[in-house]
């Protein structure tokens, strides 16, 4: 078969299964109307799916240069559809239907797909020169938006369904125009890792708690 398939990339593909089921979600299937708060919950899981798929690679000691290559290549392609589709379609979901959303609707997984784009070329260089792993991103990683994006939905309820569609538009338009600005961002620890395992959990368990209340 064409393709890896050992453990080394599971998680990866349990990342782009997970937005996959979130776009069906916030679009609702069957005749079930949209669930976008279920589609905010995928974003989540693919988002924790990202969060160690890279570390679980490392464990491979024997990788060979095709499977290194071949992580970096699908770990960007599934990032796209999950960070990059997914949160545009969550948008649609919930509102952002007029005229006006096309231009952000677009631009965001543009800017997404441009950042990872530059991101596999600049790593491919670097592993060149050294082996040593990354210490620092250029602009905002494109997983950011897992945790981002849950953060903002939380609120919909208290901003009102009729303005939550443009809150949401002017977080996608600030976050995509960080996706493609030149700065530079500190690979985050495993404390701090842990750290946003903890407050993507409170925001789940605060997620589940709202949709119970609805």
């Amino acid at each position: 078969m064409i393709g890896f398939y050992n453990y080394t990339v599971i998680l990866t593909y349990m990342s782009l299964v997970s937005s996959v089921i979130g776009m069906f979600l916030a679009l609702g299937v069957n005749g079930e109307p949209p669930h976008p708060e279920y589609a905010i919950i995928c974003l989540m899981v693919s988002g924790l799916c990202d969060m160690f798929d890279g570390k679980v690679a490392r464990t491979k000691k024997d990788r060979t240069e095709s499977e290194k290559k071949f992580g970096i290549q699908i770990d960007s392609l599934c990032d796209a559809v999950c960070f990059g589709l997914l949160p545009v379609v969550i948008g649609y979901s919930i509102g952002m239907r007029d005229i006006c959303d096309l231009p952000i609707l677009v631009l965001f997984p543009l800017c997404a797909v441009i950042r990872l784009a530059y991101f596999n070329v600049a790593e491919e260089e670097r592993q060149k020169k050294t082996a040593e792993v990354r210490k620092t991103y250029e602009g905002l990683p494109v997983t950011s938006v897992a945790l981002i994006l849950p953060v903002v939905y939380s609120f919909h309820k208290d901003i009102g369904y009729d303005n939550f569609p443009m809150v949401y538009g002017t977080a996608l338009l600030v976050i995509a125009i960080a996706f493609i600005t030149r700065f530079k961002v500190k690979k985050p620890s495993m404390r701090t890792m842990l750290s946003f395992i903890g407050i993507g959990v409170a925001e789940l368990i605060w997620m589940l708690y709202k949709t119970k209340m609805k």
